[in-house]
């Protein structure tokens, strides 16, 4: 399972020009689902995120994770993070999960997120969705769980 997360100042997501979710500060997570993904390795990326210390503290350092900050956190489904780019132009989507096992699993990790913090926004699976976002920093970085 692969989340790329960024610092955000703010972010929202749109579908057919309607806001299906936003936040003000905290993490945009682009979400991409592989084929040996399950609920385990979800779970495991939701600590992690839960977790990770990308905030600052008084002293300006990256000690705070987006709990003690407060922050929300806008959860997009991107199946192409699971890109093969290693040869060729054309990225190929062989490790990818299929399309229903990868929506359950979306649901399954959204699900457990909302359990464990209380300001949770999504796109919506699948769709063809428009991503704004004030990145702060910028800071980003890829989390892979296996």
């Amino acid at each position: 399972m692969l989340g790329l997360i960024q610092r955000v100042k703010q972010a929202s997501v749109k579908v057919e020009e309607k806001v299906t979710g936003e936040i003000e500060q905290g993490i945009l997570l682009l979400l991409g689902i592989q084929k040996n993904d399950s609920e385990e390795t979800a779970n495991k990326l939701i600590d992690k995120i839960l977790a990770y210390r990308i905030f600052s503290d008084e002293h300006n350092k990256m000690n705070c994770n987006v709990q003690q900050i407060d922050g929300g956190i806008l959860i997009v489904s991107q199946f192409t993070l699971a890109a093969d780019t290693k040869k060729g132009l054309r990225p190929s989507f062989s490790s990818a999960a299929p399309p229903a096992q990868a929506e359950a699993l979306y649901n399954y990790f959204v699900a457990q997120m909302r359990s464990k913090h209380p300001q949770i926004a999504t796109g919506i699976f699948a769709a063809d969705m428009q991503v704004s976002l004030i990145n702060d920093g910028p800071v980003t970085f890829m989390l892979e769980m296996e």
